[in-house]
């Protein structure tokens, strides 16, 4: 089983195809399974790479709470391009996935070469709506101390089938992950300077309005809104989804 290692915690990785690489990051509480019906037609002409963030599904479920951050999770996809040999990479992911690839894009912006975010919030300029968001995220850690992975059998389609090892690195993940800190992803939007392309469910109600948003901030952005989708685009929609992304993918100007 592949991995590379971040000072003793294993993540799990997975590549497919060659070409300028292409890195997907799954949603909270969900993992890198979630692509599969994406991978023939992805790595046809890029270097896929898939991965489960930390706490999630094959990688490691640290029990230190410190081990779980926005800033760890960035570099978890730095890591994984270095060990890929990619100095820059398309840098995409669905919900929590596409937050963190605008946070590597915040962090790292020389090694993004285009952004794919998919049915994902940017983050919150007020302090009321981010402490909102923090108390459903710490709430949804407390379910998963007390029922474990039964909490994902009410969960959308790319959550209902998965495979974790328990629910406890998915409550750590919560409290240090999917919690927000500050404002700095949404006061970044006008200032991203690649190729981006926001993808939503018609039927994702909760991310329609931060999709728009997005696509009005960041300069030059692309939308797909995808009829009869929810927020597992990917997996509602497959063919739909590929139809919107592979036409983005192949206008990118090449690098690497």
């Amino acid at each position: 089983m592949p991995t590379i290692d971040r000072n003793g915690v294993k993540i799990y990785f997975e590549v497919h195809g060659d070409g300028p690489p292409l890195i997907l990051t799954h949603g909270y509480s969900s993992t890198s399974a979630m692509w599969q019906g994406q991978v023939a037609a992805l790595s046809k002409h890029h270097r896929l790479i898939l991965w489960d963030m930390r706490g999630h599904g094959r990688s490691d479920y640290p029990e230190d709470a410190a081990a779980y951050s926005e800033a760890l999770t960035v570099g978890d996809m730095a890591a994984l391009m270095d060990h890929a040999g990619a100095d820059k990479a398309i840098i995409g992911g669905l919900s929590l996935g596409g937050y963190m690839s605008l946070g590597l894009y915040r962090a790292h912006p020389e090694r993004v070469a285009a952004l794919l975010i998919i049915d994902t919030g940017p983050g919150f300029k007020k302090d009321d709506a981010r402490e909102a968001w923090n108390r459903r995220a710490l709430d949804t850690a407390e379910r998963f101390e007390r029922e474990g992975l039964d909490v994902l059998k009410s969960g959308s389609r790319e959550r209902s089938t998965v495979n974790h090892r328990d629910g406890t690195g998915l409550a750590r993940a919560a409290r240090g992950m999917l919690t927000q800190r500050d404002a700095g992803v949404i006061e970044l939007l006008p200032e991203i300077k690649v190729p981006a392309l926001i993808v939503v469910g018609a039927d994702d109600t909760p991310f329609l309005a931060a999709s728009d948003y997005m696509a009005a901030k960041i300069p030059g952005a692309k939308q797909a809104v995808i009829p009869a989708a929810g927020h597992a685009v990917n997996i509602d929609q497959p063919e739909a989804f590929i139809d919107a992304v592979l036409p983005f993918l192949d206008g990118l100007p090449r690098f690497g």
